[in-house]
């Protein structure tokens, strides 16, 4: 027969308050615990990454930029008659100065030239013809003149000779007289016909001189239509390759109207595109290299466009060294230009995000090279492939330069495999 035992039954309780009393104490403790503890490190594949090792010395800070060679010198060719294009040549060619690219047709103007040309022949004639004639009647004038003359010279004569008869008192008084008048008569005369002679020489000039200034109007005129003519046939101008030619066979140009552009082969620049927030360092004149991939070509900043575009600057760098072979415009480039050079600096290859004037987080390695832990380093000047480092770090310090951005959760990651230090740039 069972003997009821309560002390057992009250033992029995009083471990199972105890133990849960003990778990629910031991529960948010653990729990505390738990959210206290650091998240381990992830695993990171060194050989992936990166490194970059904290040197001391001279920097030099550069801007580079991807661009095209252009041409320095391309003439623009526009239409200076209205006209249809009936024969052209397709861009690329080579050209001449004198070489005739495209050929135009106005058939008004072609006969408005031959009128003014016919119009100038007709004043050249009646020019001559009036010279005739006044050369002419000049002589008519001088002819009169001198039978004028001539007849005052005997009539003088007759005077003389009737005035010694007179004292003579062989001839009357009376024809005396009469020789006296028509002497003096045809003096007067005389003295006309020579006034008329030189008025009418004096007005011949002048009528030449108007009928001149007619035939140099109709000249001119003439002139400036047979060059309007002669610019039918368009000339390239310059020595180079055509680029553009806009207008098909059949079109209607009008004066203005862009007709071809022209470009000088030998005189190419590269035009770079630098970034918005780098372009600003760049001054005139800096010295500049250009990479065409065929041979770098020395050069400086001749001009910095001020508009920006799609987040670029474009800056032009006028070649000073010869053109290697295959430089042709549009040809693809890469221009590195110098800014300034920093002697006795801090400095590290620059990470994949290290902006100018920033601080950053950098994975700094450990001596053993199995893991990384992220320090502050506050950046200075900013070069192509460098950056200047203020604050942070030492001289012989190796950081991760490779993007961690999928790491920033983290102060501390494993590399696996180890990155060899004595390897490291």
């Amino acid at each position: 027969m069972d003997i009821v035992r309560p002390e057992l039954k009250r033992k029995k309780r009083i471990r199972r308050i105890i133990y849960i009393a003990i778990i629910v104490i031991l529960i948010p403790l653990v729990t505390y615990g738990l959210s206290k503890l650091k998240p381990a490190p992830p695993t990171v594949d060194g050989s992936t990454l990166y490194p970059g090792v904290v040197k001391r010395g001279d920097m030099v800070i550069e801007r580079r930029g991807l661009g095209t060679l252009v041409p320095e010198d391309v003439q623009v060719i526009a239409a200076i008659t209205q006209g249809r294009v009936v024969r052209r040549l397709l861009p690329g060619v080579p050209v001449k100065a004198d070489t005739v690219i495209m050929v135009l047709t106005d058939p008004q103007l072609e006969q408005q030239a031959q009128s003014a040309a016919y119009k100038v022949k007709a004043d050249e004639a009646g020019l001559d013809s009036l010279k005739a004639s006044l050369q002419n009647q000049l002589m008519q004038y001088r002819t009169t003149a001198a039978n004028v003359q001539s007849q005052y010279s005997q009539a003088a004569m007759n005077a003389d000779s009737v005035e010694q008869l007179y004292k003579s008192g062989i001839d009357a008084e009376i024809t005396y007289k009469q020789a006296i008048v028509q002497r003096d008569g045809l003096k007067t005369q005389n003295e006309m016909a020579q006034k008329q002679v030189e008025t009418f020489e004096s007005s011949i000039s002048e009528q030449l001189a108007v009928q001149q200034a007619v035939l140099d109007q109709d000249k001119a005129q003439a002139d400036l239509l047979q060059r309007q003519v002669d610019q039918e046939q368009v000339r390239a101008r310059i020595d180079g390759i055509l680029q553009e030619v806009p207008p098909e066979i059949g079109t209607e140009v009008t004066p203005g109207s862009e007709l071809a552009k022209v470009a000088q082969q030998t005189k190419l620049k590269a035009a770079l595109q630098i970034a918005e927030t780098q372009a600003k360092d760049i001054q005139l004149g800096q010295k500049a290299s250009v990479d065409t991939h065929n041979g770098i070509i020395t050069g400086h900043v001749e001009r910095i466009d001020p508009s920006v575009t799609n987040g670029t600057r474009t800056v032009d760098v006028h070649l000073d060294g010869p053109l290697p072979s295959g430089a042709v415009p549009q040809l693809s480039v890469e221009g590195t230009i110098l800014i300034e050079k920093l002697t006795d600096v801090l400095y590290v290859g620059r990470p994949v995000h290290g902006d100018q004037d920033s601080t950053i987080g950098l994975f700094k390695v450990t001596p053993d090279g199995r893991e990384a832990a992220r320090v502050n380093v506050e950046i200075g000047r900013a070069s192509v492939s460098n950056v200047e480092v203020k604050r942070g770090l030492n001289v012989g310090d190796v950081v991760i330069l490779s993007d961690m951005s999928a790491d920033d959760a983290f102060e501390r990651i494993r590399l696996s495999p180890a990155i060899a230090l004595t390897g490291s740039n």
